[in-house]
């Protein structure tokens, strides 16, 4: 399979079949990894995308081999719900009997008995490195040292001022560098240069050589590359958002395996030069990666631990979704707002239905259909405004005037040639000598929390180039029926995207729409409304049963999160009926305050809405909003279902009518796409606070921004990917319940299972618990539960009345 190893780095010639192996190994070790996005377009992600094929129990086997923590919460957190009466026996009865027979306790009356004990913290698999480190260096920190302060010049975005030559591929510019570099040799590692100088100069062949001088057999490749690609965090995480985009664009990257062989040869290196002894111990060792990490009876106790805080949950949203409310007589609305299904536009359209009534609200994904690729003003690229899962298959800009074009860029050429100058090492000092006193305003405005700026512009936002009017009035029909919007339309139809105002935040895209890429929804919804005003599209949607009344005009909104603040737009707002306006205005400014107030319980230190409106703006608040923390539920159907109800901001609403969806193609765009953007962001938060050394991106306090894609906790050391702890955590306690995402969908059974049945990944997501499926019937009420394989069981009376 391999020659046996020798000290000679050139004489391993492993046979082609041990090759092909390996580089098997080395790809599935890499669809494990979860991608990153770069802090200027940060979106949700599931950090267990490579393991919904499995249940929590064996993802959390893995994340203890691999990087030595739980996917599930400690054990007290789950006592702590049981005594205060939130989780009964009853669920957890019922969580043991979902589990398949294979994956559980054989007696409920083990899983009672195991609830009262802590089982001690799980122990990563040693990498060679590690072992390294008993005799005295330490290996891991240095090896993740020196990686990470080259790959943050490799992956520069344009925040170094001297990166990394960026023309070859990763492990070649790595290669390049450490044949000069004499920083390992000086820690004790003599002959590293030379070593690295005589590794094969292919990736593919690197990792192969390695994997052979490592000893490592069929069984152990994969599990091992799995633990050095984790011990990379965020630079690996990063390299998967490369493989992902280039995927998405029918192309190929192999950054990811790039980074593996650069950690491999550290690994061989370590193996060839650091002595007999170490060789002798990693013999001894490597063996325990040859089995597969399968749960133990702790990791099958935790799972159904986590399950029933689940169906504790879904007990609760039962309860709110069919208390009685007082409903007002029928009124014809005066306006209808068309919200982002996120979970924050909830409280928001809760209260503007409380103080006017004749405001209809409606809930549908936040770029509103159009995935647009976006030039801003004055912008010399494209920014993708819809899901990440998606790609634009339309572009547009800002309208700006041709003649200006050239100016604008210039003033953007100027703007980075100014922020260099003033990064420069040569410049620095004698730039804050020159202009300190020019921008003690400015800092004094930010230290008051007076500073930030709006994310929208006024420059409207237009198609380029134009649609043709057939696709326009396509586009304008499927968007209308997916929101199951086509009749008895108001006199205003008020497209309201969301965004967040806040400065000195390097996770500021974060609380921007995730439905838009990590954006503001200004742009989508001004788009839409562009299209649905258009007499052309109007009179093509005519013909196809969609009038839009000649008095109706669209406009677009703008909805602060930070401040709950929504700004219509002023272009838009001229050509919108002045009566209608006015009190659509005045009952916004009342819904605005109410919400504010009722947020600022939530938050610390927050006193009231004009605390809330000034945190955005407050450049040292490292809690501006919670963002999603909190989301528990995803709910697809009519309005009637949800308004009036408590919800507390922990639902996703989006509009969705069964019964004039017969081709069930409604159905079908919102469990493969809304559900499964909400279950990314369900998951991130439910891993950035089960595991948030390995899926959180740390303290704010202490974070540096690097190469322009992220940050690191410190001055060195892996990127860190995730939520940082401030976002999910007041500093007292978690702030986000970690529960993964109850879809509740009004729709037959039948119809549901159509879809499940034609998509197999999304299906596994709720056949494998990392999402729960709920369906109302006819009435509204929850009456199915989802229990795998295309199968349901009755949400019973005495499951809900627990």
């Amino acid at each position: 399979m391999y020659r046996s190893a020798t000290a000679d780095p050139q004489s391993y010639a492993p046979q082609p079949s041990y090759v092909g192996m390996v580089l098997e190994a080395a790809e599935h070790a890499a669809r494990g990894i979860p991608p990153l996005w770069p802090l200027a377009t940060s979106v949700a992600v599931n950090p267990f995308l490579g393991h919904t094929g499995r249940g929590l129990a064996h993802a959390s086997a893995w994340l203890a081999r691999s990087a030595g923590t739980r996917a599930t919460m400690p054990r007290r957190w789950y006592r702590e719900r049981i005594a205060a009466g939130e989780v009964t026996e009853a669920d957890l009865r019922e969580a043991w009997r979902a589990a398949p027979a294979a994956e559980r306790p054989a007696r409920f009356e083990q899983v009672l008995a195991a609830i009262d004990h802590d089982p001690a913290g799980p122990v990563p698999y040693p990498t060679l490195a590690e072992m390294a480190a008993v005799a005295g260096t330490d290996w891991p920190s240095l090896v993740a040292e020196q990686i990470g302060a080259w790959a943050g010049s490799y992956f520069d975005a344009g925040q170094a001022l001297w990166a990394a030559p960026q023309a070859v591929g990763a492990y070649a510019g790595w290669r390049e560098q450490a044949r000069v570099d004499r920083t390992p040799e000086i820690f004790g590692l003599p002959g590293f240069r030379a070593f690295v100088a005589s590794a094969p100069a292919a990736a593919s062949d690197a990792i192969a050589v390695s994997a052979a001088r490592l000893g490592l057999r069929a069984e152990a490749a994969m599990r091992y590359f799995e633990r050095l690609l984790m011990t990379l965090g965020g630079w690996a995480q990063y390299a998967r958002y490369r493989r992902w985009q280039a995927e998405l664009a029918g192309a190929a990257d192999d950054t990811l395996l790039d980074l593996l062989a650069v950690r491999l040869v550290w690994e061989a290196a370590l193996w060839e030069l650091g002595g007999a002894a170490l060789r002798q111990r990693w013999s001894a060792a490597v063996g325990i990666y040859a089995a597969p990490a399968r749960p133990d009876e702790d990791a099958w106790v935790d799972a159904i631990l986590q399950h029933a805080a689940e169906r504790a949950e879904q007990r609760r949203l039962e309860t709110r979704l069919r208390a009685p409310v007082a409903r007002p007589g029928t009124v014809a609305p005066i306006a209808q707002m068309a919200f982002c299904i996120d979970v924050r536009s909830e409280p928001i359209r809760a209260a503007i239905e409380r103080v006017a009534p004749d405001i209809q609200t409606l809930g549908f994904a936040g770029f509103f259909g159009l995935g647009t690729a976006h030039r801003p003003h004055g912008a010399c690229s494209h920014e993708a405004r819809l899901p990440v899962l998606l790609r634009p298959g339309l572009t547009s800009d800002d309208g700006a005037d041709p003649h200006r074009e050239a100016l604008d860029h210039a003033i953007g050429r100027g703007d980075r040639a100014w922020g260099r100058f003033k990064q420069a090492a040569v410049s620095s000092f004698a730039f804050v000598e020159s202009a300190g006193l020019a921008y003690g305003a400015k800092l004094l405005k930010a230290t008051l929390g007076m500073g930030g700026a709006a994310h929208a512009t006024d420059a409207r936002p237009r198609f380029q180039p134009p649609l043709p009017p057939q696709q326009a009035i396509d586009n304008a029909e499927r968007i209308l029926r997916a929101m199951s919007l086509t009749a008895d339309f108001a006199p205003l139809l008020i497209l309201v995207g969301h965004g967040a105002v806040v400065t000195n935040n390097l996770h500021a895209s974060a609380l921007q729409c995730g439905a838009c890429g990590g954006h503001a929804g200004d742009v989508n919804a001004r788009l839409l409304a562009a299209l649905l005003n258009d007499p052309v599209v109007r009179a093509g949607l005519a013909t196809r049963g969609i009038t839009i009344p000649a008095e109706t005009v669209a406009i677009a909104a703008l909805h602060d999160t930070a401040s709950d603040r929504i700004r219509l737009f002023p272009e838009d707002r001229a050509e919108a009926p002045s009566v209608e306006l006015d009190l659509v205005e005045k009952a916004l400014a009342r819904a605005s305050v109410d919400a504010a107030i009722a947020r600022a319980a939530r938050l610390p230190r927050a006193e009231g809405a004009k605390q809330i409106a000034a945190r955005g703006r407050d450049w040292a608040e490292v809690r501006p909003e919670w963002g999603l923390a909190g989301c528990s539920a995803f709910l697809a159907a009519p309005r009637v279902r949800s308004a009036g109800r408590a919800l507390g901001g922990r639902v996703f609403l989006h509009e969705y009518d069964w019964q004039s969806d017969a081709e069930l193609s409604v159905l079908e765009l919102i469990l493969t796409a809304p559900v499964v953007v909400a279950s990314w962001i369900s998951l991130q938060y439910y891993g950035s606070s089960v595991a948030p050394g390995v899926f959180g991106a740390g303290n704010k306090l202490l974070h540096n921004a690097v190469g322009g894609i992220g940050v690191l906790e410190g001055n060195g050391g892996t990127l860190r990917g995730g939520l940082p702890w401030q976002s999910v955590h007041d500093g007292e306690r978690l702030v986000h319940d970690p529960l993964r995402l109850t879809v509740v969908i009004e729709a037959p059974t039948a119809a549901i299972g159509q879809i499940l049945a034609r998509h197999d990944g999304v299906r596994a997501l709720f056949d494998h618990h990392w999402l729960h499926l709920l369906a109302m019937d006819e009435t509204g009420r929850i009456a199915w539960r989802y229990a795998g394989g295309l199968e349901w069981v009755p949400f019973t009376e005495g499951e809900a009345g627990q």
